[in-house]
């Protein structure tokens, strides 16, 4: 028996160290195999293009003749649909996953395959998905989540125009949460149901009852928010910043103003009229000669009658505050001084934060704190829906 295990010990030992050997020889040709590059061109020359990596910065790659490359639709699952193109049908802007040739030799990393997303198809299906959560979408504030049940209730609307909304979700429902400091749809990132919170801004779309109370979610998006109102202490248009006193705190708050953020400004007999709306004033009527009078004051003087018909009034009625504020005139930073009085809904922060929706002309709204504090949170939540009523006018 001694004598078959000293014969067979060195097979035994000359198979381990054959194996340690290709375990080896795996492990060092993984480490050194080039990983895929996925992100955005910037640039194209003869037979190589730059690709800004959503994750490492940009990477200059070499397009030999044999790489193959394909064009898939956005959100394609696989690539049953690619089409075959030339190199000549990528352009700046075309998003395109980079799978380099492991056997190249060259400093320049050499593609095998490009796998393309046309920037027009993606601007193409941005604008059918904002159409479709425009038709098909609902917001508003969280009033109580009910994770096992999967039901949210939102408070959506103010004044006469509020109402709560049940969103029911199922397994199937795509739930995502905006990334930190973020107002970007595209940066919001999955996140499970317990992440949402009373008091947070919510949308669904999906299939919605007939009075948009209850809706069957197919696409949920969440976020803690900061509702800041006071006056503009300093304004600084190189940085595109504006320092705000918050009334609530009493402590100065640097707001952000990106490209998304939406920036209107209230005319004063509309501020005047919607915070006495607000604020629950009754007698408020459009007289026969066309002035509008809200508890006895006249806010509008001549052409009033006009005014109320654009704004949804018909003769004592009065419209929506969310379509008031969208068809509130649009500003720019540079429209803005120090000691306006503003209005807006930004990404949480303590001392420094970034601007979603931003409302001027709101000293007499300023007046009515408790009325109008989810004002601005239920605009930004359903300024889609508004945007869409305004466009099918």
């Amino acid at each position: 028996m001694k004598s078959m295990m000293k014969k067979q010990f060195p097979f035994w030992m000359a198979q381990t160290f054959a194996g340690m050997a290709l375990l080896a020889v795996a492990i060092v040709a993984g480490a050194q195999a080039p990983k895929p590059v996925q992100g955005t061109i910037t640039s194209i020359g003869d037979n190589a293009l730059t690709v800004k990596s959503d994750a490492d910065g940009d990477t200059q790659i070499e397009v030999p003749a044999t790489a193959v490359i394909l064009r898939i639709a956005p959100g394609a699952k696989d690539l049953s649909a690619a089409a075959k193109i030339p190199f000549s049908d990528l352009a700046v802007g075309d998003r395109a996953m980079v799978t380099p040739d492991p056997k190249a030799t060259g400093a320049m990393m050499q593609a095998l395959r490009i796998i393309a997303v046309k920037q027009a198809d993606l601007a193409e299906k941005k604008r059918k998905d904002l159409q479709d959560w425009q038709m098909r979408g609902v917001g508003g504030l969280v009033k109580s989540v009910d994770t096992a049940a999967g039901v949210i209730v939102l408070s959506s609307g103010t004044g006469a125009t509020a109402k709560t909304i049940t969103v029911h979700t199922t397994k199937a429902t795509t739930l995502k949460r905006y990334a930190p400091a973020s107002v970007r749809f595209d940066d919001a990132k999955p996140a499970p149901m317990d992440a949402i919170h009373a008091g947070d801004q919510l949308r669904a779309r999906g299939a919605k009852n007939a009075d948009g109370t209850e809706i069957a979610a197919e696409d949920v998006v969440s976020g803690s928010f900061r509702n800041i109102a006071g006056k503009i202490v300093s304004l600084d248009a190189a940085s595109s910043t504006l320092v705000v006193k918050d009334l609530a705190t009493k402590k100065p708050v640097t707001i952000h103003i990106s490209s998304e953020t939406q920036m209107r400004r209230l005319e004063d007999r509309m501020a005047q009229f919607l915070a006495m709306r607000l604020k629950g004033s009754t007698g408020a009527a459009a007289g026969a000669n066309g002035n509008i009078t809200a508890g006895g004051q006249r806010v509008s003087g001549q052409g009033g009658g006009q005014w109320a018909g654009r704004n949804g009034g018909q003769g004592g009625g009065f419209s929506d505050p969310q379509q008031v504020l969208n068809r509130a005139p649009a500003i720019q930073l540079s429209d803005l001084k120090k000691d306006d009085a503003v209005m807006l809904v930004s990404t949480d922060g303590t001392t420094e934060v970034t601007a979603i929706t931003l409302l001027a002309g709101v000293e007499p709204l300023l007046e009515a704190p408790a009325a109008t504090q989810n004002l601005l949170s239920n605009w930004s939540m359903n300024s889609g829906a508004g945007a869409a009523e305004a466009a099918a006018q």
